[in-house]
C-alpha cells in the first residue's frame, strides 16, 4: 500500500491520505470544493464547485501515476439532489467519454457545508 500525496490538491482535513496505491489500483479520498492555495470552499453555485472537485481529484489522480481517463468508479455525494443537473453536466465536460460506474446520493451535510464530495477508484 502506498499513500499518495500532491500539494496540487487540497491537503487532508482529517486522519486519512489524498490516495493511496494498492492491488493496481487508485482509491482517491472524498473531496470537496475546497482551494489547494487557501483550503477554503470555492465560492459559487454547484457548477463551479464540482469543476473544483474534479480538479482537485484530477490533481491527486496524477500524482499516483493515473487519471481521470482511467477511472472506473465514483461516487458523489450532493447536499441537495436538485443539483443533480448541473454537477451532471459539469461531470460530464470532465470525463468525457469514459463515463466510469457512479452512485449519486443527497446527504443531510458535508465537511465545510460544501455543496459536493466526489471519491473515486481509477486503476494505475
Amino acid at each position: 500500500m502506498e499513500k499518495i500525496q500532491t500539494d496540487r490538491a487540497p491537503q487532508a482535513i482529517g486522519p486519512y491520505s489524498q490516495a493511496v496505491k494498492a492491488g493496481g489500483f487508485v482509491f482517491a479520498s472524498g473531496q470537496i470544493p475546497l482551494d489547494p492555495a487557501s483550503m477554503q470552499i470555492v465560492e459559487g453555485d454547484v457548477r463551479l464547485q464540482t469543476a473544483r472537485v474534479l480538479e482537485n481529484l484530477r490533481a491527486g489522480l496524477e500524482a499516483a501515476g493515473s487519471s481521470l481517463e482511467r477511472v472506473v468508479k465514483t461516487t458523489v455525494f450532493l447536499a441537495d439532489m436538485n443539483d443533480f443537473a448541473a454537477m451532471s453536466e459539469v461531470y460530464a465536460e470532465f470525463f468525457g467519454a469514459t463515463r466510469p460506474a457512479r452512485a449519486t446520493v443527497e446527504v443531510a451535510r458535508l465537511p465545510r457545508d460544501a455543496r459536493i464530495e466526489i471519491d473515486v477508484v481509477a486503476v494505475e
